[in-house]
């Protein structure tokens, strides 16, 4: 067990279940090491910082994942593929936000905490997937979840 290192975040699940949590958590402390640009194309960072790069993103791959991807030795050809790979799941996890969006109701929630953190939780996916809420929107969103004889609240 001495050998295991701690990771930054959760590794890549071979699912994707995580891809885009996982995905932002990489860009981060890429931006933190000043190794961001190692994943962009056409990039022109030293072979060091490549290989850093690699170590980083294979220390935090599922080990199935790993094997898959054992040949790829350019950090951005890693990231392309398993873009690729898992990307999809945008289209996945968008339609179910927007239904849990579209179907959320305050009155169905025993406390406000239980009915924000929903409320956040489907915000963030819907972030994620490059569809913004604003403060209006939650407002109203809330608003308008009130049953009618409290129109005087609203």
């Amino acid at each position: 067990m001495s050998n295991l290192s701690k990771l930054e975040f959760v590794a890549l699940d071979i699912t994707g279940k995580n891809y885009l949590s996982w995905v932002l958590d990489v860009e981060i402390h890429l931006a933190a090491k000043a190794l961001e640009n190692t994943i962009i194309q056409g990039n022109e960072t030293l072979s060091q910082d490549k290989a850093k790069t690699m170590i980083f993103l294979r220390h935090h791959l599922d080990e199935g994942l790993k094997t898959e991807y054992l040949t790829l030795k350019d950090p951005f050809e890693l990231w392309s593929s398993l873009k690729e790979r898992y990307d999809h799941l945008k289209a996945t996890i968008l339609p179910r936000a927007r239904y849990e969006w579209i179907h959320l109701r305050l009155k169905d929630f025993k406390t406000i905490s239980e009915y924000n953190s929903v409320i956040f939780r489907i915000t963030s996916q819907l972030k994620l997937c490059g569809k913004i809420v604003n403060d209006e929107d939650l407002v109203e969103k809330t608003l308008s979840t009130f049953h009618a004889s409290n129109m005087v609240l609203q």
